[in-house]
């Protein structure tokens, strides 16, 4: 359940500008109601708005989700940044000022969108949606870098057994049980001792090299 915010806002000062300049209109002044630290508070969340990366990592690990309001250029390093620090449902603030045209590209990376004219409903629905999608995300994550340090494991324990089998004359069989007897024996993970094995014959492999050079 979501209760707080930390609002990355970078077009707040933009906003202000537009909005009481009398020289400059705001073509969306009649639409768009909210700004993002208003409309959060309006719903009950908890906000903290910051734009510098210092006070950020001061703040993230008290909230539950995070609400970027900057152009579409910079989402990708600021999705950067704040994960680097916490993982975090991450949702982007629409609006004029944001997506300021139809060729706007969206990240991939965001989980949600919530725009400055969506009814109290809507947000509600929109955030529901975006946290369900950080799940998603993050259990595929999670499950991609098993799979990776699986083929990881594997590729070190099948050098292994050929380096094996080379050595001993031994079948490839005969070599995993090796490996397995030989982790059992020391207590370690197969993929430990298989890359013992391999960087203690590269080693040799490099000396027995400079050795025939000299």
């Amino acid at each position: 359940m979501l209760q707080s915010f930390i609002l990355i806002d970078e077009l707040q000062a933009t906003r202000s500008a537009t909005s009481s300049s009398p020289h400059q209109p705001n073509p969306s002044s009649s639409t768009e109601k909210f700004l993002p630290a208003e409309m959060l508070k309006d719903l009950g969340f908890r906000v903290y708005a910051t734009a510098a990366v210092k006070e950020i990592s001061f703040i993230i690990p008290k909230v539950d989700a995070v609400l970027l309001s900057v152009s579409p250029s910079q989402v990708e390093s600021w999705r950067t940044r704040v994960s680097a620090m916490k993982s975090l449902p991450l949702f982007w603030w629409c609006d004029s000022h944001t997506f300021p045209s139809n060729e706007c590209v969206m990240d991939a990376g965001i989980d949600g969108l919530i725009g400055s004219t969506m009814t109290p409903l809507e947000v509600h629905c929109a955030l529901l949606l975006g946290v369900n999608h950080y799940f998603q995300r993050t259990e595929w994550q999670q499950e991609r870098e098993q799979l990776l340090s699986k083929l990881e494991e594997r590729k070190w324990v099948d050098q292994a057994k050929r380096i094996l089998c080379e050595i001993k004359g031994i079948s490839e069989a005969e070599a995993y049980d090796f490996l397995r007897k030989q982790a059992m024996n020391e207590r370690k993970r197969m993929v430990d001792v298989a890359t013992s094995i391999v960087k203690v014959y590269q080693i040799l492999q490099d000396q027995n090299q400079g050795g025939r050079k000299r």
